[in-house]
């Protein structure tokens, strides 16, 4: 049996959309949600609820930006790209992901 979807680990999304990007982008924001979803194999959900506000604010970081397109069932959506300062970003999180995961294995491969 396996388990239900879960949440977003905190501090992860910034990190997951910014990868989407660096290796899809354009993406409107469905897409996005639905790539980070579909590389999860089922174990995460997006919602709208948290999908739009982390686009938003990582526009304002000026890590993402956004112009509006047609999507292909023909609807008006806002595409969104990497920056530059979203590339520095993306590798700074990852390296920083890679660090916390290494800490955290060591801690439960240690032996009390």
């Amino acid at each position: 049996m396996t388990p239900p979807p879960s949440e977003v680990p905190y501090g992860t999304l910034d990190l997951m959309v910014l990868k989407t990007l660096d290796a899809m982008s354009p993406l409107h924001g469905y897409g996005i949600a639905r790539r980070i979803e579909q590389v999860a194999e089922g174990s995460l959900t997006l919602n709208q609820g948290t999908i739009y506000p982390a686009l938003l604010r990582l526009e304002q970081k000026g890590w993402i930006k956004s112009e509006w397109g047609t999507s292909e069932n023909n609807r008006r959506a806002r595409f969104y790209t990497i920056t530059r300062a979203g590339r520095k970003q993306l590798q700074a999180e990852a390296d920083s992901w890679a660090r916390t995961v290494a800490m955290v294995n060591r801690l439960l491969e240690h032996e009390s």
